[in-house]
């Protein structure tokens, strides 16, 4: 369930673009066009480690020399944009930074364990940006909302998270050591966000540095901001709307916490009723509540729910029942609902 990888899906998000763009053509010309450079580009270990070349471990984990890489690569970077939205530029490459050199570390450590317990001698390794990509998984499964599209055979569930996974998959298949890059890829992501290592304070990108590309790189990748229209209901499949409206609705939700997080602390019990979703809790120090329990003058009216709202909830995959629970509690208030949902 990918959405269109028109510039106006990259909004915000010109570091993606950059790394969408650049590699995939640098990759291309060299398979097609400029073959004889290609031993440039090699992720050659045994020169790095016996020659001192780092010129190729910069080079050798940067473009892909491999199509198939560069097009599983591409997608996944395409897919996760969002945390450069989320996080702002700097933050997100800070993160590719640090898990590029804490993967190429893992890297070489990695092939040195593996010699020395299986006794085979790793000379190189898939190139290309590699170890951030699989890196990014771990923000992606810890923080990104698992919601179900649907079932197959009524037992194993399609969720908005299914195809990046199988990309992954793939991707980890397409060679022969590539699993080292995956592993190493991983630890580092865990490693990066592990708050007890606290690498993220070291492995940065200087606010300097960030400032110097914002005014150099910025201009050449942005895109510029989508329309309502675009956003919403113009994907040329009923997944790929469904995935636009997903998208707007996580970019309207983490707009909306704040103000959440505002009235929380002035109304008790917060944004959502949560004594409309529950409502024996509140009588359960009473014993009497069914002696207790309010007339139906005191009862306020229910809330009107618009079926639109209905529906879009229902589109992401939510029963009309929940919906219709979720939106009633938060006072018909889209945003507060469907985040509610993706929480419980």
């Amino acid at each position: 369930m990918f959405t269109s990888t028109g510039s106006n899906g990259l909004y915000k998000a010109p570091l993606s673009k950059s790394l969408l763009l650049v590699p995939s053509a640098v990759s291309i010309l060299l398979t097609l066009l400029f073959q004889h450079y290609q031993k440039f580009f090699a992720y050659n270990l045994q020169a790095i480690k016996e020659d001192f070349q780092i010129w190729r471990l910069v080079c050798g984990r940067t473009i892909c020399l491999d199509l198939k890489d560069t097009f599983c690569s591409s997608l996944l970077i395409y897919n996760f944009r969002i945390f450069e939205r989320r996080y702002g530029s700097r933050k997100f490459s800070s993160f590719l930074l640090g898990a590029w050199m804490l993967s190429a570390l893992f890297d070489l450590l990695l092939v040195e364990i593996t010699q020395y317990i299986f006794g085979i001698t790793i000379n190189s390794l898939p190139s290309g940006f590699l170890g951030p990509v699989f890196a990014l998984f771990v923000p992606f499964y810890s923080s990104i909302p698992r919601v179900q599209v649907t079932q197959v055979l009524g037992y194993f569930s399609i969720t908005n998270k299914t195809l990046v996974y199988i990309l992954g998959l793939q991707l980890l298949t397409s060679g022969s050591y590539i699993w080292i890059l995956a592993l190493s890829g991983l630890v580092s992501g865990i490693c990066y966000n592990s708050s007890i290592l606290k690498v993220h304070r070291i492995l940065r990108v200087p606010s300097w540095v960030a400032k110097i590309f914002s005014w150099t790189l910025e201009p050449i990748f942005s895109s510029a901001e989508p329309t309502n229209e675009v956003r919403v209901g113009m994907g040329a499949t009923v997944d790929i709307q469904r995935q636009q409206r997903m998208e707007l609705l996580d970019r309207q939700i983490m707009m909306s916490q704040v103000a959440q997080m505002r009235r929380q602390r002035q109304q008790q019990g917060g944004m959502i009723n949560w004594n409309r979703l529950f409502p024996p809790l509140r009588h359960r120090h009473n014993a009497n509540y069914q002696d207790h329990r309010p007339s139906e003058q005191d009862t306020p009216p229910p809330t009107e729910v618009s079926e639109e709202q209905i529906a879009r909830l229902m589109e992401m995959g939510f029963s009309r029942g929940d919906a219709l629970e979720a939106l009633r509690a938060s006072n018909n208030d889209l945003n507060v609902a469907t985040n509610f949902l993706l929480q419980h």
